[in-house]
């Protein structure tokens, strides 16, 4: 199998896309695995801009590094170049679906089918306080796990 290759994706690319790429990545290099990682979002209201603080707040102290990540747009290629696209919530699935050809519908689903969690979406905390941002790294850890597992086994 080539290289998988997983984009992450929310509303804005701010708060839970990119946690959900910045957490994924770090969890598959601490297994040595070899994927293609990135996050976007289904509007450009942040293009260009570094993740939310409180985003980087939280996940710097789990022991993640989210400061390189740069906000971007979903773009008609990434439909063709990741095998997973996968968004935090049900308003992020039918938007992707809705801008995706008919051939890559079967790459996108919502992150948290790999999860164990009793929660079916990543909520959207960037209105919220510290303990959303907690919440939202809480499912993106789960899921993240649960997608290494698909991606190993």
């Amino acid at each position: 199998m080539s290289t998988p290759a997983i984009l992450f994706v929310c509303l804005g690319n701010i708060c839970r896309s990119p946690t959900a790429e910045g957490v994924f990545a770090h969890k598959a290099k601490k297994l040595g695995l070899n994927l293609k990682t990135d996050s976007a979002g289904t509007a450009g209201y942040h293009d260009g801009a570094a993740p939310d603080k409180r985003s980087q707040d939280v996940a710097s102290a789990r022991g993640y590094n989210l400061s390189r990540l740069k906000c971007r747009k979903v773009n008609a290629q990434d439909f063709v170049n990741y095998d997973f696209i996968l968004g935090m919530d049900e308003a992020n699935v039918r938007d992707l679906k809705r801008k995706c050809p008919e051939d890559y519908q079967h790459k996108i689903q919502l992150f948290l089918n790999f999860s164990v969690s009793e929660f079916n979406e990543v909520p959207d905390p960037y209105y919220g306080g510290k303990r959303g941002f907690e919440l939202v790294l809480d499912l993106i850890e789960d899921a993240s796990d649960g997608l290494i597992t698909k991606l190993t086994s």
